[in-house]
């Protein structure tokens, strides 16, 4: 039996809260579609009370950035990205190139082409997500991608150091400090000063990630990544204070970020509801978190794990933290997730800034699709074919009768002018 202790906001109340994001990015696209760099230098005066000279970063003022932090800080960015690139080149490594003979004379292959270019949004605003620099500049980079920039907003009208240094460290060819819509559009579709790419990928707001769903198809990107979602699975092995301070943890990115809770224990579920209204009030982002939790909170009971199963893979949420007696029955069944996160001993945080995993991950049902960005996101997988010419007279009487069983004269056609110059021979 399922029983719902808590549920958040309506499905109806959240579609009409994105039917307002939309039209709002769709005019700001249009602006800067015909404005060029004038759009983008107004929007940015108007949000960020930010314009430059140049958007574009010198190497002279990437290196000022670099030489104002400490070397503890340059340690702890180098750390976690040389994490984040072991496990890129490892998942590179598993996308090979293939070429076999499927039939005599008939050699079909496909091939792992890197994209040309890539645009990169790193998110700042409430926070400086320096962490999405090594999730996207780098593994594109290490997809072997020619052309990566980067985007990524002022703080404060202050050029954010950490960020910059994780940009630079991470391979970007360019770096631009320049946030939300006007970011990724100019990225997008290019302007007088700014060279559009051919894939803009990387996390946001509900702008950000607006811009990115109009803008697909004129250019790729890696998926539809909304607000950070968690799902945490417990039974009653798990602490409930741990259960909330990983719940809180990630409902802190912004009022909007839904967090739920699957339970087998009546008891936990209880308790780990008195333990989050505790540590709101201590946290620092308690505020933020309190909101999160009170319009998009979930709180789940079941009766056994089979159901807990059925649920999560139900809401496909995009951080599901497994702690239960035994993590691994979710590894082997459960889904629909963007990453899984098993055991008491790991958690979101770890996957978000320095484990190595990617933390660009589905969100709003995508992962029941998809899954998040990876080395592959930045590969195009291009088959080609090679024939000799008795295998083309071979093929090419099958490929006629087929095209003719379609009606289509000029496919058979394109098929039988090879079967009569290679099929005497």
């Amino acid at each position: 039996m399922i029983k719902y202790l808590k549920e958040g906001k309506a499905k109806e109340d959240i579609a009409l809260n994105d039917e307002q994001v939309s039209r709002i990015v769709s005019e700001t696209i249009k602006e800067i579609e015909q404005n060029g760099d004038k759009a983008v230098r107004e929007l940015s005066e108007k949000f960020d009370k930010w314009s430059p000279e140049s958007f574009k970063l010198t190497e002279a003022q990437i290196q000022e950035s670099i030489a104002r932090l400490s070397g503890d800080i340059i340690h702890d960015i180098q750390f976690a990205q040389n994490n984040v690139r072991r496990f890129a080149e490892e998942q590179r490594k598993s996308m090979v190139d293939i070429e076999v003979e499927t039939l005599p004379g008939v050699i079909l292959g496909h091939k792992n082409i890197p994209v040309n270019s890539v645009g990169c949004y790193i998110p700042g605003g409430r926070y400086p997500m320096l962490a999405s620099a090594q999730m996207s500049v780098l593994t594109a980079k290490v997809a072997g991608v020619e052309r990566v920039i980067a985007c990524t907003p002022p703080i404060n009208g202050i050029i954010p150091d950490t960020t910059v240094a994780a940009m630079h460290f991470a391979g970007a060819d360019e770096i631009y400090i320049l946030g939300g819509i006007q970011a990724m559009t100019a990225m997008a579709i290019g302007t007088e000063t700014i060279q559009a790419v051919d894939m803009i990928v990387g996390p946001g707001n509900a702008f950000v990630a607006e811009t990115k769903r109009q803008l697909f198809g004129r250019v790729g990107i890696d998926l539809f990544a909304g607000p950070t979602e968690t799902l945490i699975i417990a039974d009653e092995t798990s602490d409930a204070e741990i259960v909330a301070t990983d719940v809180l943890g990630q409902l802190e990115h912004g009022p909007t970020s839904p967090g739920a809770i699957i339970t087998t224990s009546q008891k936990l579920a209880e308790e780990t509801l008195v333990e989050i209204e505790r540590q709101i009030k201590l946290l620092p982002t308690g505020e933020v978190a309190k909101a999160a939790w009170e319009d998009y909170g979930t709180l789940i009971v079941v009766d056994t794990i089979e159901e807990a199963l059925e649920e999560a893979d139900k809401l496909a949420y995009e951080h599901v933290q497994v702690m239960t007696e035994d993590p691994d029955y979710f590894l082997h069944n459960l889904k629909n997730y963007g990453a899984l996160f098993l055991g008491p001993e790991t958690n979101v945080a770890y996957g978000d800034k320095v484990i190595g995993t990617n933390h660009t991950l589905p969100t709003k049902g995508a992962a029941r699709y998809t899954g998040g960005l990876w080395v592959g996101k930045f590969l195009k997988t291009c088959t080609y074919q090679k024939v000799t010419e008795k295998a083309s007279a071979y093929i090419g009487e099958y490929a006629a009768r087929l095209c003719q069983l379609e009606n289509l004269a000029g496919h058979a056609e394109q098929a039988l002018i090879r079967v009569r110059r290679y099929g005497s021979k």
